[in-house]
């Protein structure tokens, strides 16, 4: 089974846009499934999250949120294969 990890982001958000581009060359090197939520669609995630747009996660694990923490990610990602 593939790694999975979730987006949470908003449409309007220049952030999230710019996690979602960095993240796609890591995701392409590890194989890694990427969906990308949009925290306002659901009430409780916009509860949860609202000002850490974007999120990061790998379930209900925070990986990273703002910007892509990508040697944390990797290291993540190591430690879980």
């Amino acid at each position: 089974m593939g790694i999975e990890l979730t987006l949470l982001g908003r449409d309007y958000c220049h952030l999230c846009h710019e996690m979602e581009v960095a993240l796609r060359p890591l995701a392409d090197e590890w194989s890694i499934a990427v969906t990308v939520v949009d925290v306002d669609a659901n009430p409780d995630l916009e509860a949860r999250y609202d000002e850490l747009v974007p999120v990061l996660l790998h379930g209900e694990r925070e990986l990273c949120h703002y910007f892509l923490d990508e040697p944390k990610v990797r290291e993540y990602l190591v430690g879980i294969r």
